[in-house]
């Protein structure tokens, strides 16, 4: 295992400016600790909460920024679906989100491969069209990001030792 390290004040810092911000923080400290980029060949030096916060940031940045159908065609789907993201999420308490990853789970192993082919531009923007069944997946997950995002903070919190040292 690799230490993960996050200055205390850093981490209060952030804390004051929300649950994003304190999220944020153990993300960068995790990235930074593995070289910046989470990889096969570095995942081994990382612990399964460390690897689910890191899941969690994908899942977030790419489903809020263009959906489920944009995760998978950025090559994200296998990270998301075929490790134990879900099942671990579940375990720290987050029934709806790992729901809803299960629900994606079949859609991508229904539409991934074709999802995930090279495509322009335009062709990339008609896959929305193409798969609608991922509107309502999107839809749940945007209205529910912040009380997930503030679940993850809590669980972090009471858990701080999990994600990294806080050094003084």
């Amino acid at each position: 295992m690799t230490e993960v390290k996050i200055n205390d004040d850093v981490l209060r810092r952030a804390a004051a400016e929300g649950m994003d911000v304190f999220v944020a923080a153990f993300v960068g400290a995790i990235k930074e600790a593995v070289g910046g980029q989470l990889t096969a060949e570095n995942m081994g030096l990382l612990n399964a909460d460390q690897i689910t916060l890191l899941a969690w940031d994908v899942l977030h940045e790419e489903v809020m920024e263009g959906g489920f159908v944009q995760l998978i065609h950025n090559g994200n789907g296998p990270f998301i679906f075929k490790n134990p993201l879900a099942k671990a999420l579940k375990l720290w308490g987050m029934r709806d989100l790992s729901k809803l990853i299960y629900e994606g789970h079949t859609l991508y192993v229904k539409y991934g491969e074709a999802i995930e082919r090279d495509c322009t531009d335009e062709e990339f923007m008609a896959l929305f069209e193409q798969y609608p069944e991922f509107d309502d997946l999107d839809d749940a997950f945007i209205e529910q990001e912040e009380a997930w995002t503030g679940q993850i903070a809590r669980y972090i919190d009471e858990h701080i030792e999990r994600f990294a040292n806080v050094e003084r």
